[in-house]
């Protein structure tokens, strides 16, 4: 793909200081641009990288100006660094179809414009709507729903009666539907509590490779719309997750906790289960939370509690080798024992 700073600038709804005629042929970071690469900068730091670059133009900030590039100014830089990079390397297209080696139920219903990879497995009364995706080596268990130009990457299961909406992202080795872990203990042994719920995957959801869903005991498991979730996640069953929240590697939700919008868990925390975290809360990495968290709070630590208590605590930790040696100073003064 050829095209002009110009033309670059209008597709980012920005603008072009210098040369608006330049022209650019991929995208590459500063320390790996060649001519006719498009790179980005969003502090003095990298836009010093940048503009010693090969690098033929940068997108950068609107305080940015260069005397030996042409820089496209824009609001927000990694957010036109995203969309810049969608430019130069488009998804592969798919053609629509069906591969030989897939077994579909006959009573499932498959878009002809869906493409069906090597090795997919569909259930009966499965319904695969427009533009879907199916790679490789996919099993969808009976009932199960995916909505319009939703990509399932390859080894995904999706268990009976799950329902995945449209454009969600689904990486290899995820796993949606399982059991949830539910048993009651009954003379000496752990009976088994049947699972019979189902998953529920909004729109534009996209979910890291090998994460888990576990499908809720009665009810249903819950991700909200927009929701991006990391690789090795698991989430417990009945939970509920709003819309448009980040969850990081490792996360570990335990079961019928409610999460609600644009709240952010870094990576490796853990939600102890039945909990009810609000909106537009954010948990620090490595957090274990075991009590519900209100809407717009930072919290972290084991247990996790509130960012300014926890920081406090962590201070104080640092100083307690000091304060034992002033400890023993004194009782030694004293004529005191260890």
């Amino acid at each position: 793909m050829t095209l002009t700073t110009a033309e670059i600038a209008k597709l980012l709804a920005g603008e072009v200081l210098g040369d608006a005629t330049a022209t650019l042929t991929g995208f590459a970071m500063a320390e790996n641009a060649k001519p006719g690469d498009l790179t980005f900068a969003e502090t003095e730091e990298y836009f010093v990288a940048a503009e010693t670059s090969a690098a033929t133009a940068i997108i950068a900030g609107k305080q940015f100006t260069s005397a030996s590039k042409p820089v496209i100014h824009v609001a927000n830089p990694r957010l036109a660094f995203a969309k810049a990079v969608a430019i130069f390397f488009p998804e592969p297209k798919v053609a629509a179809g069906i591969h030989p080696s897939a077994v579909i139920a006959a009573s499932a219903q498959v878009d002809p414009t869906a493409h069906i990879g090597p090795h997919c497995v569909l259930g009966e009364r499965v319904k695969i709507g427009a533009h879907v995706v199916l790679q490789s080596g996919i099993a969808i268990g009976d009932d199960a729903t995916v909505g319009e130009e939703t990509n399932i990457f390859p080894n995904v299961t999706l268990y009976p009666r799950t329902q995945v909406g449209k454009r969600v992202r689904l990486h290899a080795g995820v796993v949606i539907g399982a059991d949830g872990f539910g048993y009651v203990f009954d003379a000496g042994v752990h009976r088994k509590v049947p699972q019979i719920g189902s998953v529920v995957i909004g729109d534009d959801v996209e979910i890291g490779a090998n994460t888990t869903v576990d499908r809720g005991a009665l009810g249903k498991t819950v991700i909200g719309k927009g929701t991006k979730i990391d690789n090795l996640v698991q989430v417990g069953h009945n939970v509920e997750i709003g819309e448009h929240c980040i969850f990081c590697a490792q996360v570990g939700i335990s079961g019928s906790t409610k999460i609600g919008n644009y709240t952010v868990l870094a990576g490796q925390v853990g939600l102890a289960g039945h909990l009810k975290i609000g909106n537009q809360v954010t948990i620090g990495s490595k957090s274990g939370v075991m009590h519900n968290i209100p809407d717009g709070e930072k919290w972290l630590g084991i247990p996790a509690q509130p960012d300014k208590q926890a920081k406090r605590i962590m201070i104080a930790m640092q100083r307690l080798p000091d304060l034992f040696k002033k400890i023993a100073a004194w009782e030694k003064k004293l004529g005191g024992n260890e």
